[in-house]
């Protein structure tokens, strides 16, 4: 997870940048940060789905199968 400082860094630049522009510095700086916060984001949102499972109205397991390899792989909902 990314740092509530990083993430004020990140909205004080995009504000800088809309209304004085950035140096160079600042721009690869903003670029940098970005992609650490995607790519956290983007973690997390996997951890949190490869965690579910789905279930039909009637209660039956209808989780995708490619899923379910995922999740026996990493020991998540133990199928029998």
């Amino acid at each position: 997870m990314i740092s509530d400082e990083k993430i004020n860094r990140i909205n004080e630049l995009a504000k800088k940048k809309k209304e004085q522009g950035l140096t160079d510095d600042e721009a690869k700086e903003q670029k940098d940060l970005q992609q650490e916060y995607l790519k956290s984001f983007r973690g997390g949102m996997r951890k949190h789905i490869e965690g579910m499972k789905v279930v039909d109205p009637e209660g039956k397991d209808v989780t995708p199968e490619k899923l379910k390899e995922i999740q026996k792989k990493k020991g998540i909902h133990d199928r029998k």
